[in-house]
């Protein structure tokens, strides 16, 4: 499936087919993880190599001056998986240089009711 960005952003993107598979978890390589408020007013996008360890770390609001803790973003709504750190690296920051507009497009592509996606995530 090819996304294109719209906007001063333009580029071709690979988007991975959204599977319902429950073990998605990797040993190694990372996730690039969209999160938002319960509202939807919020976006944040972040990058880790255990993404089910990164979310209770969200949600415990571990980190105290954290973006994440200050607009209360703990609902997964957009995640892909990578075998290598670089690869999330570089889609990290592809995601990061779009607009919102160009966030709420990716995540309409794999789940357009804004699900919390966290129990697709297992060990």
């Amino acid at each position: 499936m090819k996304l294109t960005f719209f906007g001063s952003f333009r580029s071709n993107l690979s988007v991975p087919a959204f599977s319902k598979s429950k073990n998605r978890q990797m040993k190694y390589g990372g996730y690039v993880y969209i999160l938002t408020n319960k509202n939807s007013t919020v976006l944040y996008t972040g990058l880790t190599s255990n993404l089910q360890k990164r979310l209770e770390e969200h949600r415990e609001g571990k980190h105290i001056n954290a973006f994440t803790r200050k607009y209360n973003c703990n609902k997964l709504v957009y995640f892909e998986g990578f075998n290598r750190i670089e690869d999330a690296i570089a889609r990290e920051k592809q995601i990061k240089a779009g607009s919102r507009l160009n966030k709420e497009a990716l995540i309409n592509l794999i789940n357009a009711d804004w699900k919390d996606l966290a129990e697709e995530v297992e060990e």
